[in-house]
């Protein structure tokens, strides 16, 4: 799929200033290490502090870093000032993660004026633990007053 509208300083932005970003993704320790046009890669390490007391890393990490990347992707396509907004997603685990890296692997799939659709798959130690897919609202700024 071809974006048009795709800003590569946006990109190179979103991608430089990340690892300032707060919240949860800063909690988490995500990491972007590649946004191009529809795509984004990014990763996370898995701490002790994520994993369950049966030894797996709780599903809501995963679910996590799904929704930031469902999102981030959009930032470079949309016009400045607009957001997005995930408004559902589906996510298969396929496998526990017990240990490593997780690579999260976004693409977009549609993209329109007011809603797109992203899947998403997620990787540890070479195997696809996660497969995800979600729609996300496109907002516009809020009128100048």
């Amino acid at each position: 799929m071809k974006f048009e509208t795709f800003d590569p300083s946006i990109a190179e932005m979103i991608v430089a200033s990340h690892a300032n970003v707060g919240g949860l993704p800063a909690y988490l320790g995500v990491q972007l290490d590649e946004l191009g046009p529809g795509t984004l890669r990014a990763s996370l390490a898995v701490r002790d502090d994520l994993v369950t007391p049966v030894g797996a890393m709780h599903g809501g990490v995963m679910a996590a870093l799904v929704d930031h990347v469902l999102g981030v992707v959009l930032y470079p396509l949309m016009e400045r000032g607009q957001w997005a907004a995930t408004t559902e997603f589906k996510l298969n685990y396929l496998a526990a993660v017990k240990k490593g890296r997780l690579e999260a692997r976004s693409q977009v799939l549609s993209f329109g004026r007011r809603s797109a659709v992203v899947r998403c798959e997620v990787s540890n130690e070479g195997r696809v633990v996660c497969a995800a897919q979600g729609t996300l609202l496109i907002s516009e700024p809020p009128a100048s007053s």
